[in-house]
């Protein structure tokens, strides 16, 4: 069986995996900053058989930690 290349050595067992579109509503952007962090290294990710990018989401809860709250009526 092939092994298919990942954008980060993270095995797949860290738990749940989240959509570009799933990351960005968490932290409130477009879907396309969120591939931009991916290109950038800012955020890493693993790659579907598909091509598409998906997120472990431990390590995007841990981000979402330094990300200040919006306090209501902004």
């Amino acid at each position: 069986m092939a092994v298919h290349t990942t954008l980060s050595e993270a095995p797949l067992t860290q738990g749940a995996l989240l959509t570009p579109g799933e990351v960005a509503v968490l932290f409130r952007v477009d879907p396309k900053t969120v591939t931009r962090w991916a290109q950038a290294g800012k955020l890493s990710a693993v790659r579907t058989l598909g091509g598409h990018r998906r997120f472990h989401e431990a390590e995007v809860r841990q981000l979402l930690t330094g990300v200040p709250q919006q306090r209501a009526g902004e």
